[in-house]
């Protein structure tokens, strides 16, 4: 062990001693886990989180892939002012009535109070309408299919890193249409980028569906979601897509000039996700180690971890710099950790807490036999491969841990999807289980009202198709008109 060592061991042990037990205390694991990974940490400001680069790197993995689906089709990027006029806010009643609460007001610029308070955009339908005002005026004009990359302000009263903070990031859709139809099957399109890209890249399974009128957004006609179940309980709005009919459209006069020469309004869709999704990740597939990050929004899917004994420098260590050329050549985002300030087992533990999927092992017996140890952060299991079939045993690696973090997802949803036909048995399951609750609604917004004052559950999406087994409302009793999910939630 080389001088400097123990000191920086000590240094660095409240990073890699254990954290609070997944099973104990999910708010405190999760919190945990976020600052010992070094994902976010706290400002100074209630509320506003500081996103550390590991966890900035997450984000632009999800950023990136998410552009690529929106402009494959046929979406593209812009930017809109942060600052939006009161005037402009107020234009859609029931927008305003929805965002009030959380809306910051800039009322002085410099030393000058300002002739009209500006509101930190909580979204951006006011002004990109003002906009879109403009720029339309002929069928030839449209589909207009815009997103923006930005930040959001919302004056939230209780927060969370990542799930709900005062200042966040996102993506929010604006798009422009000539019919009903065509805004309909354009906020269906979207709610199927979202599940697709949360199954297949996040490996969390969503259900998706339709939100009742009181939990639909302020201002829309209808809002679609993805809800994946987090693992205690809760559902996590983790996705939205909204028709927002001709609402905004008459509020700003968005008119247009059909074929057959007349004026009327546009119909129009809005629709995000944002950091939100990082959270559910966390939660979804950490353990009591620390995260366990599907391979393909990890930013480093593997870390080569030198066997640092005897004169590892000059026999070790060029092997791994070899590897790592190797791998990083092949596509793999991979990292030599090659500090001679820690053990190898210091560094296990760092990693492991930070998720990477496969950590890649090699010592001078390894070097020997012409092979390398690949550990699965999943479970843990090693296996020896030859040294020049690691790249396609890495590769097939990686595939198997992203297809196990979604399948052991999925059965967790399942186990934890319950069904009610009464009101006793939807208490039930609120008072002595969790998850999911499927159940019948006559939709009727009293009973809705009642399960939320009895059980702070809400109805998470309706069901396309009714389940015929749920003949009546399992609130009232009433002929049920939906099948509907319920869950507590975030």
């Amino acid at each position: 062990m080389e001088k400097g060592t123990e000191k920086n061991q000590s240094e660095s042990s409240d990073f890699v001693k254990q954290i609070t037990k997944k099973s104990d205390d999910f708010s405190r694991w999760y919190v945990d886990v976020i600052k010992k990974a070094e994902l976010a940490d706290y400002s100074s400001m209630k509320g506003i989180m500081v996103i550390r680069p590991y966890g900035y790197e997450i984000w632009e993995l999800i950023r990136d892939q998410l552009d690529k689906m929106f402009k494959e089709t046929g979406h593209r990027n812009a930017y809109f002012p942060l600052f939006i006029p009161e005037s402009f806010l107020k234009k859609e009643a029931e927008h305003v009535e929805g965002f009030a609460p959380e809306v910051a007001w800039v009322t002085q610029g410099g030393h000058e109070e300002l002739e009209e308070k500006l509101a930190i955009r909580p979204t951006s339908e006011a002004i990109i309408c003002s906009f879109y005002a403009k720029w339309i005026n002929s069928w030839r004009d449209l589909p207009v299919l815009i997103n923006q990359w930005a930040n959001v302000v919302r004056w939230e009263k209780v927060t969370r890193p990542f799930l709900r903070t005062t200042e966040f990031l996102w993506q929010e859709g604006h798009t422009v249409h000539a019919t009903y139809e065509e805004a309909e099957e354009e906020t269906l399109r979207i709610l199927d980028i979202y599940t697709t890209f949360c199954e297949k890249y996040l490996a969390i399974p969503v259900i998706s569906g339709l939100k009742s009128q009181s939990e639909k957004f302020a201002g829309a006609l209808k809002t679609y979601c993805i809800e994946p179940l987090m693992p205690d309980g809760r559902a996590l709005q983790a996705g939205t897509s909204h028709n927002l009919g001709q609402n905004f459209a008459k509020a700003f006069n968005i008119r247009f000039e059909n074929q057959n020469q007349e004026l009327e309004y546009a119909w129009q869709t809005s629709w995000g996700v944002s950091t939100r999704l990082v959270g559910a990740v966390i939660m979804v597939h950490g353990d009591d180690s620390g995260l366990i990050l599907p391979p393909k929004v990890a930013p480093l899917q593997a870390v080569i971890v030198p066997i640092s004994r005897g004169n590892w420098k000059e026999t070790v260590l060029p092997e791994a710099q070899a590897l790592f050329q190797e791998l990083k050549k092949n596509g793999f985002r991979v990292y030599l950790d090659d500090r001679d300030t820690y053990t190898p087992g210091w560094k296990f533990a760092e990693w492991e807490m930070k998720g990477v999927p496969v950590r890649i092992e090699i010592g001078p017996k390894d070097i020997e036999n012409k092979q390398l140890v690949l550990v699965n952060r999943l479970n843990r299991d090693k296996c020896f491969v030859k040294r020049d079939e690691v790249t396609a045993a890495l590769e097939k690696l990686l595939e198997e841990i992203q297809q196990r973090l979604l399948e052991r997802a999925l059965d967790f949803r399942e186990k934890n999807t319950h069904e009610a036909f009464n009101y006793a048995e939807l208490m039930d399951v609120f008072d002595n289980r969790k998850g999911l609750v499927r159940a019948g609604w006559c939709e009727s917004n009293q009973c809705e009202i009642k399960i939320k004052d009895a059980a702070a559950a809400t109805i998470r999406v309706i069901q396309d198709k009714k389940d015929e087994r749920f003949k009546r409302c399992s609130v009232c009793g009433a002929e049920a008109k939906h099948t509907v999910l319920f869950a507590k939630s975030y």
